[in-house]
């Protein structure tokens, strides 16, 4: 699952990357489907950082792998 969560997120970074942003995978436990991110450049601190992660991020990420249950920032 890391794999495809990683080719995933390759797929999301110009988006992030385009605003100034970017993400970075830090962790994925299979088990619990918890995928585990770093949003860094503008997305760090951002006001809508929360937003862009859990309508952003995680609904893409999910519909990429239904094996995620959620997405959290570190």
């Amino acid at each position: 699952m890391k794999t495809k969560v990683e080719k995933a997120i390759q797929a999301l970074r110009p988006y992030l990357q385009a605003d100034g942003g970017d993400i970075e995978l830090t962790d994925v436990d299979e088990e619990k489907g918890v995928v585990k991110v770093r949003l860094k450049g503008a997305c760090h601190g951002c006001p809508m950082a929360q937003t862009t992660l859990q309508l952003g991020v995680e609904q893409f990420l999910k519909k990429k792998i239904p094996e995620i249950k959620w997405v959290e920032a570190v």
